[in-house]
């Protein structure tokens, strides 16, 4: 069986490889406040939040791009919007990991009489795919471009006695950002 010339896409490590790229910038985007592009967590296109490390992946992008929208959709989503993505623009990969049951029946499923084969089998699965920030996108409906929620404000915070008792006992200096 010939191989094929082009190495299979692995999401896997394209997520990896994104995550080192951020980490290697030396910006740590998550320590700022978990806000980005008007919203706590980037959105699909019917507005349901993302989950999982591609909550974690579409924030970081959001923020090291300055996109100011938090929703994110598919090229095909786009179109069937009637917009269109701008030439040149990169995509961001997106993972999905579920599972499907494929229930016992034919000849094909049994192997060398193992009554398991009788049972339904589960199979795990990852699929990956490729979306835009809505401000990649020209033609949307503004719908798509909330006004930014305020950010929160916090109180100076006093220092914990016990705490900075500890902090000046084991003289070091400290700084708190």
């Amino acid at each position: 069986m010939a191989r094929s010339p082009t190495p299979k896409f692995d999401a896997s490590e394209v997520i990896t490889n994104e995550i080192i790229r951020i980490i290697e910038r030396g910006v740590l985007p998550w320590r700022k406040p978990w806000t980005a592009g008007g919203s706590s967590r980037p959105l699909r296109v019917g507005g349901e939040p993302y989950q999982g490390v591609n909550n974690f992946l579409l924030t970081m992008r959001t923020v090291m791009a300055g996109h100011s929208s938090p929703f994110w959709m598919t090229l095909p989503q786009a179109n069937a919007l009637d917009a269109k993505v701008r030439k040149g623009e990169k995509s961001s990969v997106v993972v999905y990991y579920g599972q499907s049951r494929k229930d016992a029946g034919g000849e094909d499923d049994r192997s060398d009489g193992d009554d398991r084969s009788e049972e339904a089998r589960i199979f795990r699965f990852q699929k990956s795919y490729r979306v835009f920030n809505a401000c990649q996108i020209d033609g949307l409906p503004d719908s798509f471009f909330p006004d930014p929620e305020p950010a929160p404000e916090h109180p100076p915070s006093e220092p914990i006695p016990h705490m900075q008792a500890f902090f000046d006992a084991i003289d070091i200096t400290t700084v708190f950002t």
